[in-house]
């Protein structure tokens, strides 16, 4: 029970000299008694304001505890603290780790972990809906199986609900709050055959998966990997649960068309207040984003019969139709303030560029190619780019894909790992009737992207490299070491999937299974798989503790394709895949 007052009785005085004396009744005639009415009000309030502030904070407290209860959160361990000397340590504890014995490998308090959750409903669902894919065969898509049981394990035990898990510390990241690995992994479940692990992932978006955050989300990522992750489960297992997740989320994105006063998206919503914004940075938007959402929002619209959404982001791709595109290649920024390009912005086919020129051909594939501009600006843009930007290195004659500058559109000879995507797109085309001059180019740059991982140490790609430009140069391919470092990134391996189910070449399988033994070698630990800050030292990969959702999403699933029996898995007849690796079906309309 709290009292107002508390009266103290002292048998003693306090004695600062001989004839000083100072008790609480002192006090209050010397001090308090002396102040003004003005004074005692401004002390009142400031009283006030304390005991108000610490109320709020302990009701704070406890909301986030239950809030936490009620979206199962799991109690982590304490974290693990790496050692000072963690470079020297890391390869014999990563090799300790052997291919194929994953399931054997036991975290120090593994018997602490919470696992995930799992209901009588998702258990008993029944098995023989949706499209059913063959079992692993043969030691290679075995092995990948196992890497991501061994992956989603480490999610499962330190980071389960949240997005992305830290596999060295046992934490976990949080960017959006949308369980973004979840959903991301649910067609790669599906695929591999882990119904028990899937049923526990749909439980959990059945009964945990919240929208309710009053927070920023960025309208590309969430739209290949939550929009898409939960249209492909739909399609794949035909569970309606996942329609009804799409169309919730589909529809909160809605705002950054229908409050931008452009065609143009904004890039941000926030999924309570509907605010729509450019991202803080900049007033404009990154053209990839904006030209990278068409398949998803089609999708929503012909699996649930609601117009609006392919209306308002196909619209994005029938204005940018309409700018002045030079050589068809598209300035990397553009404003959805005023719908136009940014002017003097780079122009590059890696990062916030890339994925325009992917969508333009599988938008014309997932709507039966019935959609001839689309098909007429990807032909000028693969000419663009042919004549623009692709270049040879001086000693090995490697074709690459360059860069040009922002202002001055000067060549610059930087290539981001991100345009490994383009050979597997190439490949597409090619697939679907596309010049037979594309496939030469797809197979050149499928060799220089096997080059940037085949010239490292680790066997493991940079982020980024670059090429010398005159013959007196002692490497036509280098890396700078602040671009070394190694995201788990899909794109070669998707690359590779692509041209192995297109030419049946067992050699694009032989690729992917030397650079999955780089992740096995350099990038496994007990909790999972992590990036790395360093492809160029074996000895000193830096870890950087983080896993992105992509991992379990693209790399493994692309890899497991690749290296099935079956190179017809998963069948780009049937199946369009969005750049998250999330296969929606084709229609002929």
């Amino acid at each position: 029970m709290i009292k107002d007052h508390v009266s103290l009785n002292f048998d003693t005085v306090l004695l600062t000299g001989p004839t000083q004396k100072y008790s609480c009744k002192s006090f209050y005639r010397r001090f308090w008694r002396q102040l003004s009415k003005l004074q005692k009000l401004i002390l009142y309030l400031l009283a006030s304001v304390i005991l108000i502030s610490l109320l709020l904070w302990f009701i704070g407290s406890t909301k986030n505890l239950e809030e936490l209860s009620e979206t199962n959160a799991i109690k982590l361990p304490q974290a693990t603290i790496w050692p000072q000397n963690v470079k020297v340590n890391l390869p014999n504890y990563v090799d300790s780790v052997k291919i194929n014995e994953i399931e054997d490998v036991e975290t120090p308090d593994q018997k602490e972990q919470i696992a995930a959750p799992i209901s009588n409903d998702a258990a008993n669902l029944p098995s023989g809906e949706g499209i059913q894919f063959t079992p692993a065969t043969g030691h290679r898509q075995t092995a990948v199986l196992n890497a991501f049981k061994h992956a989603w394990k480490g999610y499962c035990s330190y980071a389960w609900g949240h997005d992305h898990v830290k596999p060295i510390s046992r934490k976990y990241q949080d960017w959006f709050n949308l369980g973004l690995t979840i959903v991301d992994s649910l067609d790669t479940l599906w695929i591999m055959n882990l119904k028990k692990e899937f049923d526990e992932a749909r439980e959990w978006v059945s009964t945990s998966f919240n929208l309710d955050h009053y927070k920023d989300v960025n309208l590309f990522e969430t739209t290949i990997r939550v929009l898409g992750g939960f249209l492909s489960a739909y399609h794949l297992s035909g569970d309606s649960l996942f329609l009804d997740k799409a169309l919730d989320i589909g529809s909160r994105l809605m705002p950054c068309f229908t409050k931008s006063p452009s065609p143009i998206p904004y890039s941000d919503v926030n999924l309570i207040s509907h605010m729509a914004h450019s991202p803080k940075w900049s007033p404009d938007s990154s053209t990839a984003e904006v030209s990278t959402i068409q398949l998803e929002f089609r999708d929503l619209s012909r699996s649930t019969g609601t117009q609006n959404f392919e209306n308002v982001a196909f619209k994005v791709s029938e204005h940018i139709h309409t700018l002045e595109k030079p050589n068809g290649l598209v300035p990397i920024y553009i404003n959805p303030n005023t719908g136009k390009f940014h002017r003097g912005s780079e122009i590059k086919i890696g990062a916030r560029g890339d994925s325009y020129y992917e969508y333009l051909l599988k938008q014309w594939i997932q709507t039966g190619k019935s959609i001839d501009f689309l098909k007429d600006d990807y032909l000028e843009a693969i000419d663009g780019i042919i004549t623009q930007l692709v270049r040879t290195s001086p000693k090995r004659n490697l074709t690459y894909i360059g860069e040009l500058k922002a202002g001055s559109r000067n060549f610059h000879p930087k290539m981001d790992h991100l345009v490994c995507y383009l050979p597997g797109t190439l490949a597409l085309g090619v697939h679907y009737g596309m010049p037979s001059s594309h496939m030469r180019l797809a197979e050149k740059l499928m060799e220089t992207c096997y080059r940037m991982y085949a010239d490292q140490p680790t066997f493991l790609s940079p982020e980024i490299v670059y090429f010398g430009t005159n013959t007196d140069v002692n490497q036509d391919m280098y890396v700078n070491i602040n671009d070394a470092h190694s995201l788990l990134r899909p794109e070669f391996v998707e690359s590779l999937w692509y041209m192995y189910q297109i030419s049946g070449n067992t050699t694009y399988q032989d690729w992917g299974w030397l650079i999955f033994q780089a992740f096995e070698r350099h990038t496994k630990v007990a909790g999972g798989f992590t990036s790395i800050g360093n492809v160029l030292d074996p000895e000193d990969t830096r870890p950087q503790d983080m896993t992105e959702s992509f991992f379990f999403a693209e790399t493994l699933k692309y890899l497991y394709l690749l290296m099935s029996d079956d190179r017809h898995m998963l069948s780009i007849d049937k199946y369009v895949v969005n750049s998250e690796g999330h296969p929606l079906p084709i229609n002929n309309r």
